[in-house]
């Protein structure tokens, strides 16, 4: 298990120990701030934990005060290219500052952003990506290799410590899932900052999900990563329920397991039906339970013996069971509702 200095991002802490946080990032056009403050809004509620917001020109700089007020979850000023725009941000109460101090031109103003930072007590995020990689380590490695994007990121933190500035969270995503991970693995060796994990332009809600899954999934299963953020072209309140899906699936998140099992010809209820309304019910629920739903007498009480609770399928009707005890027998049409009123009671 590695671990990482840790960071304050506002009231949050980033490595050190402190569980993995879930971010994600408003796609509503910098241009309309009540939209903006809408889904920041929506992003709260899905238990978003960091949220961070594009800062495109002087004008969006709009967007800080305005989120801070509608939530209170801390929010990251996303920069690129123009320095300015990182020393407004930071004026304007942003709690941290994504950068890539070698898009944003000659040292000394990555030197200004620093000395901004560190008097405000905002960290800044290193984020490199496949697409953001020098031309000169791209020459030296032949491509935006892991060990491309890990030189390059490690020049963009030596350039902040030399300014004085150790609050430091680094990101190293590539749109390959291999490269992502391998990448990560060599910087977890190389450096003691978190590491916001992530893969990049991962793709739609099936594909990117999957592909987020198995890059971030992997890495936190060998104790790499500090916070997350599951990138899909899909509305962002997706990426919230898909990195918290990730960390349960390892055992590192909170809230209900959902179990099910994929249906076969004993089925004799509507399984696939009742599983969705079973994981849309347990959407708010913050039980810290294993629940299963399960399609006939072989996969349930027996197989699913561990949950804390769950139901297994007959011919139209379902057994109720808890910790692999049958509590009684259900019509299916009262199952879901049967086992809410169980699961309540734990």
């Amino acid at each position: 298990m590695r671990t990482s200095k840790q960071v304050m991002v506002g009231p949050v802490p980033l490595g050190g120990g402190a569980p993995v946080t879930v971010q994600s990032m408003l796609n509503v056009p910098s241009t309309d701030i009540p939209g903006s403050v809408a889904q920041a809004k929506r992003l709260e509620a899905a238990g978003c934990q960091i949220l961070r917001a594009a800062i495109p020109d002087m004008a969006a700089v709009a967007l800080i005060p305005a989120i801070k007020e509608a939530v209170s979850i801390p929010l990251v000023a996303d920069i690129h290219f123009d320095y300015k725009l990182a020393l407004e941000s930071v004026a304007a109460g942003v709690d941290k500052v994504r950068i890539n101090p070698g898009n944003i031109g000659e040292d000394s103003r990555v030197q200004a952003v620093a000395k901004a930072c560190r008097e405000k007590g905002v960290p800044i995020r290193v984020g490199v990506n496949s697409g953001s990689v020098e031309k000169h380590i791209l020459a030296k490695f032949g491509g935006p290799t892991p060990e491309a994007l890990v030189e390059s990121a490690l020049c963009h933190v030596s350039l902040l410590e030399k300014f004085d500035f150790t609050d430091i969270v680094v990101s190293l995503k590539a749109s390959s899932v291999d490269s992502t991970i391998r990448a990560y693995q060599l910087m977890a060796q190389r450096c003691n900052y978190p590491l916001h994990l992530g893969v990049t332009e991962a793709g739609t809600a099936r594909m990117g999900l999957i592909k987020s899954a198995i890059g971030i999934g992997s890495l936190l299963q060998q104790g790499i990563g500090d916070t997350l953020r599951v990138s899909l072209t899909a509305d962002p309140v997706e990426e919230i329920a898909a990195g918290k899906d990730i960390l349960k699936a390892l055992g590192m998140g909170t809230g209900p397991r959902l179990v099910s099992c994929p249906t076969c010809g004993r089925t004799r209820i509507d399984l696939i039906g009742l599983a969705g309304r079973v994981e849309e019910a347990l959407r708010g629920c913050e039980k810290d339970i294993t629940v299963a739903v399960m399609g006939c007498a072989v996969n349930g009480p027996g197989e699913a013996r561990e949950a804390d609770i769950g139901v297994a399928g007959g011919v139209g009707e379902g057994l109720l069971f808890k910790k692999g005890q049958i509590l009684r027998k259900v019509p299916e049409d009262q199952l879901l509702p049967a086992l809410l009123e169980e699961i309540e009671k734990l």
